[in-house]
């Protein structure tokens, strides 16, 4: 599913002239934003596991090209909040809205125990790779 998801990601994003590292980004950063919650530059890093460089140079373009934008964080004003554009947000949507509708229509027959079943399955997974990046950064920290 992972590859598959990838896959998609990086045609729709050949398609629309933009690297899958900013359509990554994007998704971060729009769904923060959503939650009420902008994310810093160093936020960002983070959850993309970049360098300080690649992050800067990651959210340099993507301003350039009109999708992002940085504003003053009003709670600390030597951070950046990242912020999506329009044009950010127009090509968030031409991808992610076309996907969740599709997903919605592979679920809608699916009942309501089989979604409680696969939910619960989900976050084993998710709870299982957690433990195992939790080793993984515990093993590099001692090398």
């Amino acid at each position: 599913m992972t590859a598959h998801s990838e896959q998609i990601g990086r045609q729709f994003a050949r398609q629309h002239g933009v690297l899958i590292s900013d359509l990554h980004a994007l998704l971060h950063i729009m769904v923060a934003e959503s939650a009420g919650q902008p994310l810093t530059l160093s936020q960002l890093r983070r959850r993309m596991n970049l360098s300080p460089a690649s992050v800067t140079y990651l959210v340099d373009r993507m301003a350039e090209a009109g999708h992002i934008r940085r504003e003053a964080d009003p709670a600390d004003r030597r951070k950046s909040l990242l912020r999506f554009e329009e044009h950010g947000l127009a090509v968030g949507r031409e991808f992610f809205a076309p996907l969740g509708a599709h997903l919605r229509a592979a679920l809608v027959d699916t009942s309501d125990a089989d979604l409680v079943v696969a939910q619960g399955v989900l976050r084993v997974m998710i709870t299982a790779m957690a433990r195992f990046e939790e080793e993984l950064l515990a093993r590099a920290a001692h090398s």
